[in-house]
């Protein structure tokens, strides 16, 4: 039997994969949909601007993006992780208690990364575009992040929910918008700023649309009173303060009559999100601040070849993103159930299903990799090293695209941080002597070797922690029914 047919097998015969592969196919249908919207209007930029005002308008987004990310505690982590394992218990004060931390955290740092942009926009300017008189463009988009207050919080809830297909939704809205906006200034020879003008619309839109849309699922499944749930996971009846709960009839419990506290254990909360801080901050520095890094070793030239080298790899993506959206919660609820044998099949099933469509895209983009980079100009052809180069890496992580959220529903945040920090640290310390000298493809190299160490050691540790905690089940088990 083919591995195709094996697959189709699977798929029919296994509830699970089937409900995963069912909701995730909603949601690629949408991303397809915005991808091809993406690539026209990457390419129309690329065309209009030339690689250095296509490099530039890249590097003004990802420094915007990258100094939210530093700040971040990646929420919807935080909210699927937490949230998710409330909900799956009925716990749903503690589950409202949780998102409106969750939420007022990420306000309040999306704020924090605003201010930073605007006091950094002139060192930005400098020395990363390396193009004069750009400051004021870093601030400009920077207003993105104020819309995007609480997209990550908001994009934990629809996965807790399982109504992560609607960010699907969204994402095309915005897409549509955003590539309207392009093709008229295309078409009119617009400027550099009017490109980025269209991207922070979508932006805006991406960020509203997802917070006003999560906000309307949780108060149907939390009810309209959930915004005003203690942030320890009690109800507070009006005028009382935190600690006096309310019975349920509106009259507030003596201390003596309260009952002890099982609220939310904030220090754990911290921990978790603390270690997921810093792991997005690493994965930023290393992994997705590549064009950042281009920018500052070579040229905003250079970072406008391998942004289309880069745009183009994340073809790769696309399939993934939605899978990695419906696969979290399930990890999550399988490993709170103890179901280990469950979880190491759909693990195997679920990875078969990846490496199917990264072969068949893979190839694709090796036989027709110069014609796609020939889209976006003849000059940017020349990328089409980096674009093999960027392939190796990016096909072995998008295959074992499950790592880190299997390590995140274990509690298990601190080991990512460490694999990734080694192979980041390893992949700047050769990139300081290797890519001044044999430029972005070096670039593109490196981060594919970083794919390999990293994700392969965070397989492996997922892998020992699945053995572990199946030998331990029937030990628990025979314990607590004594």
């Amino acid at each position: 039997m083919s591995l195709v047919q094996r697959i189709a097998s699977a798929w029919r015969e296994d509830p699970l994969l089937k409900r995963v592969i069912g909701s995730s196919s909603v949601l690629f249908s949408s991303n397809t949909i915005s991808l091809g919207l993406s690539v026209i209007q990457s390419i129309l930029a690329a065309r209009l601007l030339g690689p250095a005002g296509f490099g530039l308008v890249a590097i003004v987004m990802g420094y915007a993006s990258t100094v939210n990310g530093l700040l971040s505690f990646r929420m919807s982590e935080l909210v699927v992780r937490y949230a998710g394992e409330y909900l799956e218990k009925d716990e749903k004060e503690k589950a409202a208690a949780l998102v409106k931390a969750a939420s007022l955290s990420e306000a309040g740092v999306s704020l924090l990364a605003f201010v930073f942009v605007l006091l950094t926009a002139a060192l930005a300017s400098q020395f990363i575009a390396k193009t004069p008189d750009t400051a004021w463009l870093f601030v400009v988009y920077s207003i993105g992040l104020l819309a995007n207050f609480n997209t990550e919080t908001a994009t934990g809830i629809l996965q807790a929910l399982d109504k992560i297909k609607l960010q699907g939704l969204i994402n095309l809205v915005q897409s549509i918008l955003t590539v309207g906006l392009i093709v008229f200034a295309f078409f009119i020879q617009g400027s550099l700023q009017l490109v980025l003008y269209a991207y922070l619309a979508g932006k805006i839109v991406l960020g509203l649309g997802m917070f006003f849309t999560a906000i309307y699922h949780l108060t149907r499944r939390l009810g309209n009173g959930w915004w005003n749930m203690s942030l320890r996971g009690t109800t507070l009846a009006p005028g009382a303060s935190a600690g006096e709960q309310s019975p349920g009839d509106g009259r507030l419990l003596r201390r003596e009559e309260r009952p002890p506290r099982n609220g939310i254990d904030f220090r754990e909360l911290a921990r978790f999100a603390v270690s997921s801080n810093l792991s997005a901050t690493i994965i930023l520095i290393f992994r997705e601040s590549e064009v950042l890094w281009v920018g500052y070793f070579l040229s905003s030239e250079a970072a406008g070849y391998y942004k289309a080298a880069y745009a183009i790899i994340l073809l790769l993506a696309v399939p993934v993103h939605p899978l990695i959206l419906t696969v979290y919660p399930e990890l999550n609820r399988l490993i709170v159930q103890k179901a280990w044998p469950r979880l190491r099949d759909f693990l195997r099933k679920i990875t078969a299903v990846a490496f199917a469509y990264n072969l068949i895209l893979g190839l694709g983009l090796i036989l027709f990799g110069r014609w796609l980079l020939g889209l976006y100009g003849t000059q940017y052809i020349a990328a089409y090293p980096a674009l093999m180069a960027l392939l190796i890496g990016m096909v072995f992580n998008f295959t074992l695209f499950w790592n880190r959220p299997l390590l995140l529903s274990f509690s298990l945040p601190a080991f990512p941080l460490v694999a990734t920090l080694g192979a980041g640290l390893l992949k700047t310390v050769l990139a300081f002597p290797l890519v001044p000298r044999y430029g972005y493809v070096m670039e593109a190299a490196l981060l594919s070797c970083y794919y390999i160490f990293s994700v392969g050691l965070m397989v492996w540790r997922g892998m020992i922690e699945i053995r572990r905690q199946e030998a331990m089940t029937p030990v628990i088990e025979k314990e607590s029914s004594e």
